[in-house]
């Protein structure tokens, strides 16, 4: 895919990307896929798949309590648990607000750690990173932040997620549909949004302006950023999925030259 190339005009030492299709096919790579790099928060969709399999397994319930006093593990998945950004510090009643929150995918990771009586970075290895041949892709350290992969691993958790094998369809089905709809609150780097829709891990675009996707991604376009200069989103309506990695903190450089990028990929996938 041209549009790919795109990534050498990026003021970045080093970039990497891949276009995955929804029946897993990998329609067009750049840059050393291989060449593992911080994910910063693209770690989350990572931890909140592996506590997806948990729920699954039977080992946690999503409406189970956990993390502050009436909050649940959907709430912390859906950054509705009232915990603050970056410490363990109650800011409002769940499900009342959404306060994106670090601090609620730790005590998510603590959770589901109890409940599985194994580690977390443990438990995210053997539930999602092993069966997808993920070998690159390491968690050591926060659930929320602390994940290191290479785009040819998030390329196969991107086929996962758009033809779910260790989910059920409709458990993925869930984690793409916006959790407290009508919520407002601050997407870090890109200000207030009203609303600012999340599913379970993921969050979804719907009409958020200004936003890192592009103008012609579709509203069910779902994913993630990093403030480590890295994004996955996968857009049903396009039927695909694109992950970009950098070594350059997330600031305005990223803010100008992800949207075109992702129009760019968007209409070569059109054409």
């Amino acid at each position: 895919m041209q549009s790919l190339a795109m990534i050498e005009n990026w003021p970045v030492p080093t970039a990497a990307a891949a276009v995955v299709r929804a029946d897993g096919t990998v329609t067009g790579t750049h840059g050393p896929t291989g060449h593992r790099f911080p994910l910063a928060s693209v770690t989350k969709p990572l931890a909140a798949y592996a506590a997806l399999v948990a729920y699954e397994e039977g080992a946690v319930e999503l409406d189970e309590l956990a993390g502050p006093e009436g909050s649940t593990v959907r709430h912390l998945l859906a950054h509705t648990s009232g915990l603050a950004f970056d410490e363990h510090r109650v800011t409002a009643p769940p499900g009342t607000r959404r306060l994106y929150s670090n601090a609620g995918f730790e005590v998510l990771g603590d959770h589901i750690a109890k409940a599985t009586d194994i580690p977390f970075p443990e438990y995210l290895r053997q539930a999602v990173l092993e069966p997808l041949g993920m070998t690159a892709t390491t968690l050591d350290g926060s659930p929320a932040r602390d994940g290191v992969s290479t785009v040819e691993d998030l390329a196969r958790f991107a086929a996962e997620v758009q033809a779910p094998r260790l989910l059920d369809p409709r458990t993925v089905l869930e984690a793409q549909t916006v959790v407290h709809p009508g919520l407002k609150g601050v997407l870090p780097g890109y200000g207030h949004q009203n609303p600012n829709d999340w599913g379970l891990g993921f969050e979804i675009r719907d009409h958020k302006s200004p936003h890192w996707t592009g103008g012609s991604s579709s509203p069910a376009t779902f994913g993630h950023f990093g403030q480590s200069g890295t994004f996955l989103w996968i857009d049903p309506a396009a039927g695909a999925a694109c992950v970009a990695l950098t070594d350059r903190a997330f600031g305005p450089w990223a803010a100008e030259v992800w949207p075109p990028f992702t129009d760019a990929v968007l209409a070569e996938l059109r054409a």
